[in-house]
């Protein structure tokens, strides 16, 4: 199979990492590649402040504070999802946190175990790298899309190396502490958290697959001869 075909297949969202670091030099190189993503008129809008050790130890303390005091955060900095999803797409959302919390055995009216497990993301699931992806708050949704080919790009790229990842969104519920604490100049923001490391492969958590449209669902053919 070819190296971008089954990273793309077999790339998944982990939340369960083993406890062994990851070189230094293999994440820089990771980010480094990345750099080449395509970004509308080359503006590459994208900031990266990736964490270890100690250091994402502090993060995940002051994030700690933060979610004590106020455990609704401090308010999105951009909306996650728009405010009225159809059927079609809140069907799905619905499914995937379905078959999630399924994986360890927690039942839909079980809230203190889905508590449990959604505040697992603000410790990035102990990984043992967390990054923050930053934007400029003044692009536009033409900029966010780069960002989506940024983080696609570097995720891919962990797998080809045999690492795994985890896109969140959900910092954005406390990017107030996130731009404090990383000291981030006023004009950027939080776009996403990632969680970076080597797969706990016998964790029923990573078991999770989820759907996707079938092609015909999302596709049209025009013009072929067919």
């Amino acid at each position: 199979m070819h190296a971008v075909t089954e990273a793309v297949l077999h790339r998944h969202s982990t939340r369960a990492f083993e406890p062994r670091p990851v070189d230094f030099d293999l994440l820089r190189e990771l980010i480094d590649v990345a750099r080449y993503s395509p970004s509308s008129g080359n503006l590459q809008p994208w900031k990266v402040v990736a964490l270890t050790g100690h250091a994402l130890q502090l993060l995940k303390d002051e994030v700690a504070d933060t979610l004590r005091r106020s455990p609704r955060g401090e308010g999105m900095g951009y909306p996650i999802y728009p405010e009225n999803l159809t059927a079609e797409y809140q069907a799905r959302r619905a499914q995937c946190a379905e078959d999630l919390y399924a994986t360890l055995g927690v039942t839909r009216g079980d809230r203190e175990g889905r508590g449990r497990q959604f505040a697992r993301n603000f410790r990035f699931f102990d990984a043992p790298v967390g990054i923050i992806l930053a934007v400029d708050k003044s692009m536009g949704s033409g900029q966010w899309a780069d960002l989506g080919m940024f983080l696609q790009t570097l995720m891919l790229l962990a797998r080809e190396r045999g690492l795994a990842t985890c896109a969140q969104a959900c910092w954005t519920l406390v990017h107030q502490t996130v731009e404090r604490h990383l000291e981030l100049p006023e004009e950027l923001m939080v776009f996403c958290g990632i969680a970076l490391g080597y797969p706990d492969t016998a964790h029923p958590i990573n078991t999770l697959r989820t759907e996707r449209a079938s092609l015909d669902e999302i596709a049209e053919f025009r013009g072929f001869n067919i």
